[in-house]
């Protein structure tokens, strides 16, 4: 020990070394804001707390929250994806036609060579690529008459899923009709039906035979197209080989939808048929049916209001069960202050125990959320009118990159939130705490 001389006795005497400063919360707190929080949130007296009613109601708002704003994107995305495919099916994404036509579908022909059409084929994200024909006309029986188009096509994929009686045509004397069509006419299956065409002035009339019967649910193109092999529709219109009304191109992915059609129009782009009459022109499926995806569009509207409302329903519900929380639990605040702890840790403490709750929340938001869309994915339990929706039954898509979005966009945002109620526990005095209690 050090040694010190007294003037009084001239004596040396023996001090005490200074006395170190304790660190209380790693001396007498060595337990972690992770163990704290856990035992708070499993502790098996939390039954009798007075704050489980208000915490059960901050769960359940997080659950309905979450579980709303996924079978929304699913029901919207599906939506989205459904009529879109629909739309392509009768018209694919994209059209490389004349630039003398005047929005109908009696076009003028255009010569495509074989090189063309490979050349299209090539590009990247192009799936397939099938000329077509098409020529409007009536369909007429004894009782009644229809207008409609008759298409020539060799691409028969989109129709294939949705025959609903009958085949595919064959030959060129046969026809696939729609069920409304056929409805209205009183026709069936192996009936004979007269078309009518129209051609400067002349009429010129066709019997065709009724191979099948298909129904998208999109009752706009259901009422309008009668489907027959492309040869046949060449026939009709005695045109030679590599003539067309247009070329039909599919894509594998419609998020690359701009940017093939920017390729293949720089490709046709001041370009003449080879016939060296008709300029191609390059229309989207965005461009023929503006109306549809300006309707689609409008939903993105109406999902950003849901979510947003959603979010905040379920942010404010968890703030006023981290207050509850807080303030049940203020006697321990001002034992864990007393013993040293900082505003910080106990912050820490709550916040964990929040971001429990919330995780719970979030779990729970999910199996409800996507167990009510596989229910309508695989029951179509909920029908919806055809000629206002252009579906049967509510569409579902699972855009699992968007739920997950979603879910990471819940909990961060709602941790965010939970950071200004958490500034509280910075009022708590121990010492009135203490008093009070």
């Amino acid at each position: 020990m050090p040694e010190a001389f007294s003037r009084r006795n001239g004596r040396k005497s023996v001090t005490a070394p200074p006395k170190r400063a304790i660190n209380y919360t790693t001396k007498i707190m060595p337990i972690s804001e992770l163990k704290i929080a856990s035992k708070l949130y499993f502790s098996q007296q939390g039954s009798e707390r007075t704050s489980r009613p208000a915490v059960r109601v901050a769960l359940a708002g997080m659950i309905v929250g979450v579980m709303v704003m996924i079978v929304t994107i699913c029901i919207v995305i599906g939506f989205k994806q459904t009529i879109t495919n629909k739309v392509a099916g009768f018209g694919a994404h994209i059209q490389v036609v004349s630039f003398d036509n005047n929005n109908t579908y009696d076009l003028q022909p255009i010569e495509v060579s074989d090189s063309l059409l490979a050349k299209l084929g090539s590009y990247e994200h192009v799936a397939q690529v099938a000329p077509f024909i098409t020529k409007p006309g009536m369909l007429k029986t004894d009782s009644s008459f229809v207008g409609m188009v008759l298409k020539g096509t060799d691409y028969w994929d989109f129709f294939a899923r949705n025959v609903v009686e009958g085949t595919l045509p064959q030959n060129p004397q046969e026809v696939l009709l729609s069920r409304s069509m056929a409805s209205k006419l009183g026709l069936h299956c192996s009936d004979a039906v007269l078309a009518y065409f129209v051609d400067d002035q002349n009429v010129r009339a066709r019997r065709y035979t009724i191979a099948g019967l298909y129904d998208t649910g999109f009752g706009e193109y259901d009422d309008l197209f009668i489907l027959t092999p492309l040869e046949s529709a060449r026939r009709l219109q005695a045109w030679e080989e590599n003539v067309y009304s247009g070329v039909e191109i599919l894509l594998d992915d419609i998020r690359y939808l701009d940017e093939t059609a920017d390729r293949i129009y720089f490709a046709t782009v001041n370009r003449l048929d080879d016939d060296g009459y008709h300029v191609y022109y390059v229309q989207t499926l965005l461009e023929q049916n503006p109306a549809i995806f300006a309707w689609l569009d409008l939903l993105d509207m109406n999902v950003v209001v849901i979510l947003v409302l959603m979010l905040l329903v379920a942010g404010f519900n968890m703030v006023s069960g981290l207050i509850i929380l807080i303030l049940d639990s203020v006697q321990m605040i001002g034992i864990l202050k007393a013993l040293g702890a900082t505003n910080r840790f106990v912050r820490r403490i709550f916040l964990t125990q929040a971001a429990m709750l919330i995780g719970k929340g979030v779990v729970w938001g999910n199996v409800l959320g996507l167990g009510l869309a596989a229910i309508q994915y695989f029951g179509h339990i909920i029908p919806l009118e055809p000629a206002t929706y252009y579906v049967n039954t509510v569409p579902v898509a699972f855009a699992w990159e968007w739920i997950v979005a979603l879910n990471v966009m819940t909990i961060v945002l709602s941790l965010l939130i939970l950071l200004l109620p958490s500034m509280i526990i910075s009022k708590i005095s121990p010492a009135k705490v203490m008093h009070f209690e």
